[in-house]
């Protein structure tokens, strides 16, 4: 999913970019200083966990734009455009949300995402591709599923898991840098810096597995979204489209798009942004029986 890949690098270089800020301002040498102080280091840490999260959320859109190259429609040109404005439209007043933007990004490979700070502010965007390789009722489906995603909240859940996660990272990080390296007038050195910084990416990574279990959840509820807005066929045929277009586990660069996902297992699938798409389908069929 692009919108989750493009969260966690934002929000893992905001983290980054706060703690040389707090080492430059001297709050880390602070912290380390006062020793068994961490009743402040947990405030400290949470501030700047959850900071760094709210920061990722409010550039989400703008980031999706501008690494995506979406062309918001503003005017439609055309038949297909007014169809998904419209489409877009309806199903946003259905799911009781404001009007999203809505564009095109240019990609051979069927997909779409849905991105924003806000409910009724929100980016909902499809490939070129998608519009080429499904039909109308099949497109319906995926739009409905990025409706859900908005509706139900998934991009201020996300940040806020997101945040306690910063937290802990941002808090434990500290912690065992001080085990490392802590001098005589309990002020830490450079190696303390150093390990604060390995320490943060390392555990940045073993948290993402938590957020990626988070968004494996929410695809299953989007989906039944999808349904509800556009038709249980209607999603399941969209999702073996899906299925069809992506026969392969996808390349790094698309592991994280919108409404497909990759082939996963084992130790993979913890870092799975979505469920397989047969299990997707699955639970999808089992709900209609």
């Amino acid at each position: 999913m692009k919108r989750i890949f493009l969260f966690l690098v934002t929000n893992l270089a905001v983290v980054l970019v706060l703690s040389v800020v707090a080492r430059l301002l001297g709050i880390d040498q602070y912290l380390a200083a006062q020793g068994g102080n961490l009743g402040g280091l947990l405030v400290f840490a949470a501030l700047f966990g959850f900071g760094g999260a709210i920061v990722s959320l409010l550039m989400s859109k703008w980031m999706a734009k501008r690494s995506m190259g979406v062309r918001v429609i503003t005017q439609p040109a055309n038949a297909t455009e007014q169809w998904l404005v419209a489409t877009v439209r309806a199903q946003a007043e259905q799911a009781g949300i404001g009007m999203p933007e809505v564009g095109i990004f240019d990609s051979p490979q069927p997909n779409a995402f849905a991105t924003g700070a806000r409910r009724d502010a929100a980016l909902v965007a499809v490939s070129s591709g998608l519009l080429r390789a499904m039909n109308q009722k099949e497109a319906e489906a995926v739009l409905g599923h990025e409706i859900s995603h908005v509706a139900n909240g998934d991009m201020v859940t996300l940040t806020l898991i997101q945040g306690v996660v910063n937290t802990f990272v941002i808090f434990l990080a500290r912690v065992i840098g001080g085990l490392v390296d802590r001098r005589e007038d309990g002020r830490g050195g450079m190696a303390y810096f150093a390990t604060v910084m390995i320490a943060q990416l390392v555990l940045g990574i073993f948290a993402s597995m938590i957020v990626m279990w988070f968004s494996r959840q929410r695809e299953f509820r989007a989906d039944a979204g999808g349904a509800h807005l556009a038709g249980t066929t209607s999603m399941i045929s969209a999702l073996e489209r899906l299925k069809e277009a992506h026969p392969q586990p996808l390349p790094s660069q698309m592991a994280a798009f919108g409404i497909a996902g990759g082939v996963g297992a084992g130790l993979r699938r913890l870092f799975m942004s979505h469920p397989p798409l047969d299990e997707r389908i699955a639970a999808l069929r089992s709900a209609r029986l």
